[in-house]
């Protein structure tokens, strides 16, 4: 570690590493030929890129973005969904719209520190911030893997026990026994596992929209739901807030910035910039999927329980829905045949969501402390960290404990979303990062916004809904003053810390200037040239040792 003129600490990758304008630093430049070589035939690797059809180019990269998209279908945001449905009909629809536009550009972010820098985010918070604070998000981001899973072994069990009728906490351990057998995939290769998820990601999307043929919703009716924005009916800000919450979770910006890591990028300008690009793409399409699967689920519920001809048994289950007792809800009005469909979607949301889940705990591990481990260890480990919260509730308190379970890790998704997104707005607008591959001012100034909008709601709803808690809950006075001293210091240090991420300045220089490699390699260049002149004048050795070679200022 070194310090430029600014007094900013400059930060290299492993000599053996090599890239084009990713992390690297001016001790890499001057100590490794290879990584100046790079540059070299840059021109040449253009031409070559060229060579190939754009369309085996963009096959190359498609994967990483389906298993993405599962962390916004997965059965946390089914059960918003179908409650927002339920209660408002179309109503709320412009909410999965703007949530799925904000997951799209901060998903694109994502991938694109990944790709330009060559390292994802986790690793960038290691090498950023001081060891306490490294270890404190860590902390937060292991605890949001756990929160994120909860939905996602408990709605496995779920479809379990509707298929087959197997008790919920023998689900659960079903659930994490598969996951493991499935990450096994990893051995063949990243790619087995990507074309499993996207597989799932199809059926969840074959299912919806059967049943959306089936229930054939107006379409100009969804269409303003869509681009209408409005919150009318009793709860519709708070189900517009869940809606909202339940489709970013932190653990997706971890995961994403790792997993186009995966990819063999050109090593060239060039290179980054169409990987970059493809990934857009290919992360657009795999989330269009996913709105579709949301839009689906809304409107389906939607219809069904805004319909008239509604027994008084379905108009109860869609009073209380949620994903535990939404196949009644098909069975009774669709027949036994959409509820067993529902059961296969949820299912497959279930298991592809805890795979990614995992991975992305794995990355997260990796890159907070790095951890020397074998895969199968570390899956072992985050799935069994992952999984417990959730089998113990559900031998406790079955599948109702189980369903409450899934509500309050919806609030510390919330919770914690500051603490992966703030860091990623950071480093991806940072110079100092990316370089001239930094984000534009346009998506500097959306992004922030959206970003603290959504963080702002998020801090709101929860602090509003613990003081009604405390008003209105029939613990003794002197319970609630307890609880309010220890909690209410608390919420003043989760602002305070995140006020301290979003003011704290980049101090750690990860990018090298393209320019300065190349002046260093004419400079280089030339001196050879001018030894190997005086060497054939003087008639003296010609010297290969160049290692003294002073830096150009």
């Amino acid at each position: 570690m070194a310090a430029d003129q600014e007094g900013k600490e400059v930060v290299g990758r492993d000599p053996s590493w090599r890239g084009s304008n990713r992390i690297a630093s001016l001790n890499d430049v001057e100590n490794q030929p290879a990584f100046c070589a790079s540059y070299r035939d840059d021109e040449h690797q253009v031409m070559h890129e060229t060579e190939k059809p754009g369309w085996k180019k963009f096959m190359a990269y498609i994967g990483p973005g389906f298993l993405v998209s599962m962390a916004y279908i997965d059965p946390g945001n089914m059960e918003t969904d179908l409650q927002a449905g339920s209660n408002h009909k179309y109503g709320l629809l412009w909410i999965v719209l703007i949530g799925m536009i904000f997951a799209f550009i901060i998903q694109s972010l994502s991938a694109r520190l990944g790709v330009t820098t060559g390292k994802h985010l986790s690793e960038h918070c290691k090498t950023e911030y001081p060891k306490f604070v490294n270890y404190c998000l860590w902390l937060l981001a292991e605890i949001a893997v756990i929160a994120a899973d909860i939905p996602e072994v408990v709605g496995t069990a779920f479809a379990l026990n509707i298929l087959f009728h197997i008790p919920v906490w023998t689900g659960v351990l079903i659930t994490g026994l598969s996951t493991m057998l499935l990450l096994g995939l990893q051995k063949y290769g990243v790619r087995k596992l990507e074309a499993l998820i996207t597989f799932l990601v199809f059926i969840m999307a074959a299912c919806y929209f059967a049943e959306l043929a089936y229930v054939k919703p107006k379409a100009s009716e969804v269409l303003q739901g869509l681009f209408v924005p409005k919150l009318k009916g009793e709860g519709a800000t708070g189900d517009a807030i869940a809606l909202l919450g339940a489709l970013i979770m932190p653990h997706n910006l971890f995961l994403h910035s790792a997993l186009v890591l995966s990819r063999k990028v050109p090593e060239s300008v060039h290179g980054i910039q169409s990987a970059c690009r493809y990934f857009l793409f290919e992360s657009g399409f795999a989330l269009f999927v996913a709105f579709m699967i949301n839009v689906s689920l809304v409107a389906v519920y939607g219809s069904i329980c805004s319909s008239e001809n509604l027994s008084e048994e379905s108009s109860r289950h869609c009073s209380d829905l949620t994903i535990n007792n939404a196949h009644f809800l098909l069975k009774n009005v669709l027949g036994k045949s959409s509820s067993t469909i529902y059961a296969i979607s949820l299912l497959a949301s279930g298991q592809s969501s805890t795979i990614t889940g995992t991975y992305a705990g794995q990355y997260i591990m990796q890159g907070f402390l790095d951890m020397k481990m074998k895969k199968w260890l570390r899956n072992f480990i985050t799935r069994c960290i992952a999984i417990t919260p959730s089998l113990v509730v559900s031998i406790i308190n079955g599948s109702a404990g189980a369903g409450k379970l899934i509500i309050i890790a919806s609030m510390i998704l919330s919770f914690e979303l500051p603490f992966a997104l703030i860091p990623l707005l950071k480093f991806s607008s940072s110079e100092t990062k990316m370089g001239p591959q930094k984000n534009s001012i346009y998506i500097v100034i959306v992004s922030w916004i959206l970003g603290l909008l959504i963080i702002g709601i998020n801090v709101y709803y929860l602090s509003t809904g613990f003081v009604d808690w405390l008003v209105h809950n029939n613990l003794p006075k002197v319970g609630n003053i307890f609880i309010g001293i220890i909690v209410f210091p608390l919420m003043g240090l989760y602002v305070g810390a995140v006020a301290y991420l979003t003011m704290r300045k980049d101090r750690v220089v990860t990018y090298v200037d393209r320019a300065k490699v190349e002046q260093f390699e004419n400079h280089v260049q030339s001196e050879k040239e001018l030894q190997v002149t005086k060497a054939m004048d003087d008639e003296i050795p010609y010297r290969e040792d160049l290692a003294d070679i002073p830096f150009p200022e």
